[in-house]
């Protein structure tokens, strides 16, 4: 270390260990501590393993199943086998094997769920802070805005989004993240409302931080804990509302969704007909999916805010 190091560390520092080191280690301390309190909630952990377990089967779904599976020119089996050693969750209507393709629309539904509900939040994070921030005839206009989109329902708003845009992937991850924010922006807000009303905001102030300094340095990271259990809390929502859009054939015909696979059942009047294994399989594996994030989701409450009371 050289001596203007040296002086500019002081003679009690130790190398590596400034302002940004501290930082990381900060991080570093809060992960640890966040993880060891997690792991005390036994839902999560369920919920948690059962996320990562979705999510490899999500990942290797080209080298376990391929593509091919979606081909209809190219099914291996009969039109609705029952299960059997060859097909253990049985055919479609089209022959294909359905344990193929519930593994290969995973990646559909949960790419979709996610990514919805990281555009949601996103919104409703925005909106959150700014109107709180703000505050005034924006706050106002704003949060009536939030009120209307409140009172609404989601799935009617989503349902006319998707019916008026091309159908694909991206309008539904858009009508489903544009109509989903509300909550997330009334949190926020109430939440920056706590933070600028303590001492520390009114000294960055007065210390000549703007707005977006105050709003970025101050606001976002007292919020973040907030934004973080909400996503995990929405995604769940999300990937029921992708299943119910495609569904109602609202979906991309092109690719391959549990959604999707609902819709096709009931096409090829799997329920009049019996052929159970055609509709429980894509619904159970989005029952479980969804319940997965949710007991994330509460676990993740308890640890950034205890005084929930959540039980383990």
């Amino acid at each position: 270390m050289t001596a203007d190091t040296a002086t500019i560390a002081g003679p009690d520092q130790a190398p590596g260990s400034g302002p940004r080191a501290l930082a990381r280690q900060r991080r570093r301390a809060s992960v640890v501590r966040f993880w060891r309190q997690y792991r005390t909630h036994r839902a999560g952990l369920v919920g948690l393993a059962v996320l990562v377990l979705c999510a490899l089967v999500a990942l290797t779904a080209p080298l376990t199943v391929g593509a091919d599976v979606q081909s209809v020119t190219d099914a291996p089996g009969r039109p609705l086998e029952s299960p059997s050693a060859h097909f253990p969750l049985g055919t479609d209507q089209f022959g294909r094997n359905l344990l193929g393709l519930v593994i290969w629309g995973s990646r559909v539904s949960l790419l979709v769920g996610l990514l919805a509900a990281v555009l949601s939040v996103a919104i409703g994070a925005v909106i959150g802070i700014t109107a709180g921030h703000f505050r005034g005839w924006y706050a106002t206009v704003i949060m009536r805005v939030t009120d209307w989109f409140l009172v609404m329902p989601t799935l009617v708003l989503a349902i006319a989004l998707a019916t008026v845009m091309s159908r694909s992937l991206g309008t539904i991850v858009l009508a489903i993240g544009v109509t989903t924010w509300p909550t997330t922006a009334r949190l926020v807000r109430a939440q920056t409302l706590a933070v600028e009303s303590r001492p520390y905001i009114e000294r960055a102030k007065a210390l000549g931080g703007g707005h977006w300094h105050v709003m970025s340095r101050h606001v976002l990271p007292n919020v973040m804990p907030l934004v973080l259990a909400q996503t995990t809390l929405i995604i769940s929502s999300a990937i029921l509302a992708e299943a119910t859009l495609a569904f109602l054939g609202l979906g991309d015909p092109t690719v391959v969704s549990w959604g999707g696979l609902l819709q096709d059942a009931r096409e090829a009047g799997a329920v009049s007909s019996g052929d159970w294994w055609y509709l429980v399989p894509p619904g159970i594996a989005i029952a479980v999916v969804a319940l997965a994030f949710t007991l994330c989701g509460r676990a993740v409450e308890a640890v950034l805010n205890p005084r929930l009371g959540v039980s383990r």
